[in-house]
């Protein structure tokens, strides 16, 4: 009877077990990556699983039943049917929460994440019409700021991840695309990039890469997210995700953009019409600036020079002017109303084109995904063109079958871009210490021309600017700058994953990339003709005042000659970067104890770096543009360069290296309670020799608690607050800082000896050795909390954070040991504090209609410790000066005191107000001053310190319309010069602002206006330095405005047919269509920028303000 009862038992255990069913899959996110953490549930039971962190399960389902259903956070639930194998790719939900992080390193459960990060889907950022993808950040990222300080292609916006991290260096975040790092073309400070000058144009990192194949961003901010970069990430890293191809998918996709940009409208600007302009000339000739002596070999003249020129022709029995009072009357009154429209002259209405296509496909063990995109710009304005392509792919194939329990997955990875770029020719902007004043030098910028030069001239007409002919027309022709550059980078990655939850990788890529400069300055540009001027054609009182002609210091009766007899100049610059990064890492993530409980993830690994970059510059005096570019040399320019130790060719090399090993664990608790730290050491050639400067040790702990995985959590609250998260972290991070002198600096030069002929070559010391310079470090506490209410409709962040900078390179004065007083040294401090709030709201939701806000808040204030160098007036009054207790980029002003009784300026010169500095004293106006600034009035930050965000979008079937604004608070600008005429050389051929209408014109007006007034010839030449004290009103403190704005960055409204329209048949899969405004509307912004734009810098050179624009998108798939 036992034997009876036992083999039933037997027989019935073999039916139960005959009847379960054993089913293995794959769970993949919408990237194609394997979800981790992903919940398997058979259908109507309490049976289920998770999935691993490659988004693999395995599970037992019970007799009976049919389905799957697999939940994800971040993406919508789905129901499979039970079979063997099962692969599952998920479709995103934007209600939820994104489940994974992806740090370019290595990919992780967010409910592992202990650091402060924001993911951004590329299709959700982007802005239509906008090629450089940097710029669609703004606004999207809480305590990320980015203020575009120029609109120009190539150009990068300044970025800032919570703000500055070092006081003299660039507080630039780390660009990381597919986890290598890309290197910046050219080493430049972040404010560096409102210059205008042509380095500016390959400041962008990114500026080549095609936005249509980004899948998102990843925003690393605390020192939790990046310390796996450890030294080389203290401003923070962005870390970009390429497309790839998905199994089981075959797509052709191409999307068209055609942009139109508006042209600038002086309705806009606060401009003097011609009628305004010369009213204001008209004073300027009865205080005897716009006389016939004064203007015949004036530097610069417009209306009236040109005047006095047609009545010489006239004399001379050429065709020309009367000179009585009824002709001159009469030109100057075609003059008066000519209202020359600068903007329409000089600006195109023209269309952007930017065309991509893309294909991806992929089987059971390939993967490939492949594109082409072509941009064309025929140019905003004049002299402006750019084309721009790209090419990408990305392959990946399982060298193993996929019955194998091992994977070895091989992927390469090419990217390259080229472009080719006109701008109009510049060189590098200068300051004058002695007024303070920053110019450039033969600037043609169409935008900088059409804001500061007179409406009263005609365009058709050739005026006078550096001593010689010049119209706008012809130096754009003959005066503009080639830019062509080439990226291209080559990446292979190799997996193996040899058991369950162990994963072996490494990784190896190159880049190479060139960018050649072409300045052309053709023979008859005003730049080239200002060299010969005087001489060409001849004219004694020109030749003794132009400063571009050469005296020879050998003979002291010598007359002023040229160096540039003829042809032109042909200035070509070339820079060079080439980079390579080899890493090996090795992972490990178990779920250990019985239901998984305990969480464990490992991961470690190495890594070396190279970056070398070269610069060459030659310059070709005499370059016969019209002779078939035959040189014409003259011993008299290498005579001069001898003198001035002013080189004509240029070599230079700088190298880079680094080598780290990092390590990171993570352990959790049923993914309630996660501990974290991460350990990285690594040193760089480019810092000291002692090895406590060289390597570095950086490091992570941090915790976090997701109170929304108790037990009780659901039970109590239910649905109506779904998601709580509790993180904290406190960390050790690091960059190398902006000091070179890590071994002795030399340079040479040539001494001149003008009592001898002979010469040699000489080295002079410019900074003394230091081999202690390290690191500049950082500090961080961050504690940050999310919540999720009513099914996570309504998500809360909240970070804070606490930023403690030290060993941050700054200048300290020394005894002069070694004939060096000042030098560059880890010896400054700086301390950062800010918090970031995002709100995301799901407002309504039906069937057809859903309207989602989501509300973005970013604060960041930083303030100088310590700092032992000093700035001078000139360089505070800019906003370019340090100063210990205020924050980097501090500006400063000049008091204003008010007018005098004519007119003329005055300035408290003293902390208390007591001094003044006027007619009989303008000489204590001292620009160069560095020790009495007491008395300058600390203005604000130039570097906002309130950034966000404020979007609504509709959806309503296929139709969606989405309304994005972005605001930035809290800091404070320079006002542009009230009158540029105001130096000692009042010009005709400059535009004046319309505040000069309400100047100081009779006694008592200096009660009613803070306006000065135009000072007389006499004025000038009596009263000492008078042009110093115009100079200070332009820095005083009446030519401050606040940075606010609020803007309308984008109004966008698509259309995407039904799915169903499209079954039935295999062409097109498909078709969507997006009209989108971007950059419309200034809806709030401080009344005293009349018309400016507060994000833009109006610096000349190559820069130019980001323009309003329409933008028609479509997009197609097959």
């Amino acid at each position: 009877m036992k034997r009876i009862y036992c083999l039933m038992v037997t027989l019935l255990l073999v039916v139960c077990a005959s009847a379960q069913t054993k089913v293995t899959g794959t769970v993949y996110e919408e990237a194609g990556v394997g979800a981790i953490g992903a919940n398997v549930v058979a259908e109507g039971t309490t049976v289920g699983t998770v999935t691993d962190f490659d988004g693999f399960f395995e599970l037992t389902v019970p007799a009976g039943v049919k389905n799957l259903v697999i939940s994800y956070m971040g993406y919508k639930t789905v129901t499979v049917a039970v079979k063997p194998n099962i692969s599952v790719t998920l479709e995103s939900d934007t209600e939820q929460l994104e489940e994974v992080v992806v740090t370019g390193m290595v990919k992780q459960d967010k409910r592992l994440f202990t650091g402060a990060t924001t993911k951004l889907e590329a299709d959700e950022t982007m802005l239509s019409g906008v090629a450089d993808v940097s710029r669609s950040l703004e606004g999207r990222a809480a305590g990320v700021s980015v203020q575009n300080v120029s609109g120009t292609f190539g150009t990068a916006p300044k970025i800032r991840v919570r703000g500055a991290t070092s006081i003299y260096g660039a507080s630039k975040p780390l660009w990381v695309v597919d986890g290598v790092v890309l290197e910046d073309a050219v080493e430049m400070d972040a404010d560096d990039l409102s210059s205008g000058d042509a380095t500016t144009l390959i400041a962008s990192a990114i500026s080549g890469i095609n936005s249509e194949d980004i899948e998102s961003f990843q925003i690393l901010k605390d020192g939790s997210a990046t310390s796996i970069y450890g030294a080389r990430a203290m401003a923070g890293v962005i870390v970009v995700t390429t497309k790839k191809g998905k199994s089981g998918q075959s797509r052709l996709n191409y999307t068209g953009e055609l942009t139109y940009r508006m042209v600038p409208s002086y309705d806009d600007y606060n401009i003097c019409n011609s009628q305004e302009q010369m009213g204001i000339y008209q004073e300027f000739e009865r205080k005897g600036w716009l006389e016939y002596s004064s203007l015949y070999a004036a530097k610069n003249s417009g209306v009236y020079g040109r005047m006095y020129a047609l009545i010489d022709a006239a004399k001379g029995g050429g065709t020309g002017l009367a000179n009585t009072p009824e002709a001159k009357n009469a030109y100057l009154r075609a003059a008066e109303f000519r209202n020359t429209d600068w903007f329409a002259e000089l600006f195109n209405q023209t269309v952007m084109h930017n065309h991509s296509v893309s294909f991806s496909t992929g089987s059971e063990r390939a993967r490939i995904y492949a594109s082409l995109s072509a941009m064309q710009d025929p140019g905003w304005y004049k002299a402006s063109e750019v084309s721009r392509f790209t090419g990408n792919m990305n392959a990946s194939y399982d060298l193993l079958p996929s019955t194998s329990k091992q994977k070895l997955t091989a992927s390469i990875t090419t990217m390259g871009s080229y472009r080719k770029q006109q701008a109009p020719g510049t060189i590098s902007a200068s300051t004058d210490p002695i007024n303070g004043t920053v110019s450039r030098e033969f600037d043609i910028n169409p935008f900088s021309y059409a804001m500061n030069t007179s409406r009263a001239m005609d365009p058709t007409e050739t005026y006078r600017r550096n001593y010689c002919d010049f119209n706008i027309y012809d130096e754009l022709a003959n005066n503009y700058i080639d830019i062509k550059v080439t990226d291209l980078k080559f990446q292979g990655d190799i997996n193996w994953k040899p058991v369950r939850g162990l994963e072996i990788s490494a990784l190896a890529a190159i880049r190479h990339q060139q960018s050649r400069q072409e300045h052309h300055i053709k023979d008859e540009s005003n730049q080239a003709r200002a060299y010969r001027a005087g001489i060409d054609p001849e004219d004694a009182t020109i030749r003794d005042s132009n400063p571009y002609l050469y005296s020879d210091p050998d003979d002291p009766l010598a007359l002023p000659e040229t160096v540039l007899p003829k042809g032109g100049i042909y200035d070509l610059t070339e820079y060079t970067l080439t980079s390579m990064d080899f890493r090996g890492t090795i992972s490990y993530n178990a779920d250990l104890g019985k239901n998984g409980d305990h969480i464990l993830s490992l991961f470690g690994g190495a890594e070396l770096n190279s970056t070398d970059r070269q610069y060459t510059m030659f310059r070709g005096w005499g370059y016969q543009y019209d002779n078939g570019g035959e040189p014409y040399l003259d011993y008299r320019l290498f005579k001069q360069s001898q003198e001035e130790n002013s080189m004509y060719f240029a070599n230079t090399f700088s190298f880079y290296r680094n080598l780290a090993f990092f390590g990171m664990a993570t352990y959790s608790y049923k993914g309630r309670y996660t501990i974290n730290g991460t350990i990285r050491y690594e040193g760089s050639n480019t810092l000291g020799k002692s090895r406590n400067a060289r390597w570095l040790p950086t490091w992570n702990v941090s915790g976090a608690w997701n109170a929304h995985e108790e037990r009780w959590w659901a039970p109590t609250f239910g649905k109506a607050w779904t998601y709580a998260s509790l993180k904290g972290s406190y960390s050790l991070t690091a960059d190398r800082g902006p000091a070179t002198n890590s071994l002795a600096v030399f340079t040479s030069f040539t001494p001149w000896r003008p009592s001898t002929p002979a010469f040699e070559s000489g080295i002079t010391l410019e900074a003394l050795e230091n081999s202690e310079l390290t690191y500049e470090k950082k500090h961080e506490l961050n504690i940050g909390v999310a919540f999720g209410f009513v099914d996570n409709r309504i998500n809360v962040e909240f970070d804070w954070y606490r930023r403690n900078n030290f060993d941050l390179i700054g200048f300290t004065q020394t005894m002069g040991v070694g004939g060096v007083t000042t030098k560059l040294a880890n010896d400054a401090t700086m301390q950062s504090t800010g918090c970031e709030f995002t709100i995301s709201t799901t407002n309504i939701k039906t069937k057809d209609f859903k309207w989602t806000t989501d509300w973005i808040f970013g604060w960041a204030e930083n303030t100088i410790t310590k700092l032992d160098s000093r700035s001078q007036v000139y360089e505070l009054v800019n906003g370019f000066g340090r100063t210990e207790g205020r924050p980097i980029g501090a500006l400063y002003s000049i008091p204003f005191a008010g007018l005098t009784e004519e007119g003329l300026p005055t300035f408290y010169i003293d902390a208390e107000h007591t001094q003044i500095a006027g007619p009989d004293n303008y000489d204590a106006i001292y620009f160069q001053e560095y020790e009495n600034v007491d008395y300058l009035k600390y203005e604000g930050s130039i570097d906002p310190t309130i950034t966000g965000s404020f979007g609504n979008t509709f959806s309503w079937k296929g139709l969606k319309l989405n309304v994005f604004f972005t605001y930035s608070f809290g800091n404070v600008l320079r006002l542009d010069d009230l009158c540029p005429v105001y130096s000692s050389d009042y010009s005709d051929l400059t535009a004046s602002m319309k505040e000069m209408k309400n100047r100081w014109m009779v006694p008592g007006d200096e009660q009613l206006t803070t306006i000065p007034s135009i000072p007389t010839v006499r004025q000038m030449r009596e009263i000492n330095a008078l042009n110093n004290a115009y100079s200070a009103y332009n820095y005083s403190t009446e030519r401050v405005a606040k940075g606010d704005f609020i803007r309308l960055k984008e109004l966008s409204l698509a259309y995407d047919l039904p799915k169903k329209v499209f079954e039935g048949q295999k062409a097109v899969s498909s078709f969507g269509v997006k009209l989108s405004a971007t950059n419309i509307w200034l809806a709030y912004a401080d009344k005293k920028l009349n018309g400016r734009d507060p994000e833009y810098y109006n610096s000349g050179g190559v820069s130019s303000p980001v323009p309003r624009q329409f933008t028609l998108t479509v997009k197609l798939g097959f």
